[in-house]
């Protein structure tokens, strides 16, 4: 094909890319060519803007590590995450919403016992977590596999040490019989996203914060549902209603309840704050 110009170069890349042998591959692809194409024209793209535009997704790939993943904040704070987990998770009224996945999840995270402290030495205030996970029609869910990871009172996750040796403000557990799980932490914080590449260097530009109100991360799975991927929310945290990467669901944010001394849920007399919380989680059935 020569003498290609701007009306008819978008369908000669298109017609090049039919010998495509995968069907959803090739249908992606030709209207992500299609969208593209069509931005560029619609904005009457620049030469300079377009090398921006290669610069800055170089700077992006550049910073990513096997514990930053840039891209993903990419997509955060973009939207792209919240509208993808919104198209795939449409789910049953009474069902825990979904949200982002979010940069600092881990894999083989070791297994705890219920109760566990997962905080593992994390600076912050005494929090104790506890719930159910049930199913659509209430039954609940035994043994469900529930993973919970979160910040420190500064806001930091333990992946963000570089000194940091094993897990810490994260781990991995299971349901009892009755579905029932509860467990110990520290209290998470509000905290920015790192800003200090280029994603933050756009959310300056764009006049917008890096920061994310106080929550815990969650994945829960079970033979014969969906794995959820969601957070829970601090009822009355900073920037529930500007959340850096559009996370936050009404139906996520709980009341979180202070407590200046006393008994803790596990029958301990303390002199110090701690805080308690409750979420009942609901999953959707696995679809046939």
């Amino acid at each position: 094909m020569r003498n290609l110009d701007e009306n008819t170069i978008t369908q000669a890349v298109i017609e090049r890319n039919e010998k495509i042998q995968d069907d959803r591959l090739r249908h992606v692809m030709a209207s992500l060519v299609q969208h593209l194409h069509t931005f560029a024209r619609d904005v009457q793209l620049t030469e300079k803007e377009w090398e921006k535009g290669i610069e800055f997704l170089t700077a992006v790939g550049q910073i990513c590590t096997p514990t930053r993943q840039e891209f993903i904040l990419l997509s955060d704070t973009l939207g792209l995450s919240t509208l993808v987990t919104a198209q795939n998770h449409k789910k049953p009224e009474n069902c825990t919403e979904a949200t982002v996945f979010g940069p600092f999840h881990v894999a083989d995270v070791p297994m705890v016992d219920l109760g566990a402290d997962i905080s593992n030495g994390m600076k912050g205030v005494p929090f104790y977590v506890k719930g159910t996970v049930r199913g659509v029609d209430g039954e609940p869910i035994p043994n469900a596999t529930i993973e919970a990871w979160h910040a420190d009172e500064d806001g930091f996750y333990d992946v963000q040490d570089p000194n940091l040796i094993g897990c810490k403000g994260r781990a991995v557990m299971q349901a009892d019989s009755n579905g029932a799980y509860h467990f110990k932490t520290i209290m998470p914080e509000c905290y920015p996203i790192p800003h200090d590449g280029p994603v933050g260097k756009m959310l300056e530009a764009f006049k917008r914060h890096p920061w994310r109100p106080a929550h815990l991360h969650f994945m829960l799975s079970a033979p014969g549902y969906e794995r959820l991927v969601t957070h829970i929310f601090r009822e009355g945290s900073n920037y529930l209603e500007s959340d850096a990467v559009f996370g936050v669901r009404s139906s996520l944010v709980c009341d979180w309840v202070h407590h200046e001394s006393g008994v803790t849920p596990y029958g301990e007399q303390t002199g110090k704050p701690f805080v308690t919380t409750e979420y009942n989680f609901i999953l959707n059935r696995e679809k046939n």
